[in-house]
């Protein structure tokens, strides 16, 4: 696969990323790298090893789901520098 300005370009406009041509040609050195890098690893023989789906054996070794007790709604927004009588107030942040 060839690294080239246009496949920089079109990978920087998805990631929303601008580089000036200094960097640009950074990229493509490294792009190129790793493309050789995962081309490597094609040559390596495979068959019969089985997928790594987990880093170990063990299944499921989250805690139990246990219901536990859980502070009053006062003592909760005792510490909050703005609330109402439920709710924590925080500044908006999304804009319409």
């Amino acid at each position: 696969m060839e690294v080239n300005d246009a496949l920089v370009d079109k990978l920087a406009n998805l990631a929303r990323l601008q580089f000036n041509d200094a960097e640009k040609e950074g990229i493509k050195n490294d792009l190129q790298r790793m493309i050789q890098f995962v081309e490597k690893l094609n040559e390596v023989d495979t068959t019969g090893v089985e997928p790594l789906l987990h880093m170990s054996e063990q299944v499921n070794v989250l805690r139990e789901d246990d219901v536990q007790g859980s502070i009053p709604t006062a003592e909760g927004l005792k510490n909050a520098p703005v609330y109402d009588e439920h709710f924590f107030k925080v500044p908006k942040v999304i804009k319409k």
